[in-house]
């Protein structure tokens, strides 16, 4: 495998992001990882492995570099560092994000490693908004998009990603905890019923049994059975649409 740390050059500045893609000339189908609240680190670095080492090439941007070097120790996580945390979260947008998926599509179009054409994501936490939004703003890029345990998809907001929903051309994956302090108990099925409203090809589950961030091995909410089954799914879908 190929690991190399990169800058992608934004319209905000030079956003600094980790690659990983299999061994050879490729080209090799591109996913964005985009990261959750906590930020770039060690375990969202795994999960760029583990989808380089199925046939892709995986890029994990700093969504946070705007903010200068952020990086959290998760297992000393106390009051304090959640704070920082949330306020990292929060310095982001919808359309922040869309200029940073501009820069990186860009950035993917050109590297001779990277298959012209269709990308998948997937996001985190905060970032399953963040796919869903930028599925419909670049809706002929984007053919296989997934959000595990998201929020802030169905707000009260102007900018809410579940607005866009219709102009999404490529297929969904929602992967949702059953018990999840971040995601009120309403939103999967209202996302569902607004999903039914489209013509876009989706899949939305909710995993018995399964915490916020069950797809972590190295957390406690780790659910062995709802990870396997999302990776499997995500894997179906990104191998469907982009090989």
């Amino acid at each position: 495998m190929i690991e190399q740390h990169v800058i992608v050059t934004t319209k905000h500045g030079k956003m600094p992001a980790f690659t990983a893609c299999p061994e050879g000339p490729g080209p090799f189908p591109p996913i964005i990882l985009y990261m959750d609240a906590p930020g770039t680190r060690e375990e969202l670095r795994h999960h760029a492995r583990r989808i380089a080492r199925h046939g892709y090439f995986c890029i994990l941007p700093d969504m946070y570099y705007r903010l200068g070097t952020v990086l959290f120790d998760i297992p000393r996580r106390d009051d304090a560092m959640s704070a920082v945390i949330r306020a990292s979260m929060n310095s982001l947008t919808n359309a922040l994000v869309i200029d940073d998926t501009a820069a990186i599509l860009g950035w993917l179009d050109g590297n001779d490693k990277v298959k012209p054409g269709g990308v998948g994501c997937v996001g985190h936490c905060m970032s399953g908004q963040y796919i869903t939004t930028v599925s419909a703003k670049f809706p002929t890029r984007f053919v296989a998009a997934a959000s595990l345990y998201g929020v802030g998809i169905i707000t009260d907001k102007p900018d809410s990603p579940h607005l866009l929903l219709d102009q999404i051309k490529g297929e969904l994956y929602y992967g949702f905890a059953e018990t999840d302090a971040s995601v009120p108990a309403h939103i999967p099925p209202a996302l569902d019923e607004a999903l039914k409203k489209t013509d876009v090809k989706y899949t939305l589950k909710v995993f018995p049994g399964s915490q916020h961030g069950y797809t972590f091995a190295e957390r406690m909410a780790y659910h062995p059975t709802a990870s396997e089954q999302t990776w499997a799914d995500m894997f179906d879908m990104w191998d469907r649409r982009l090989k």
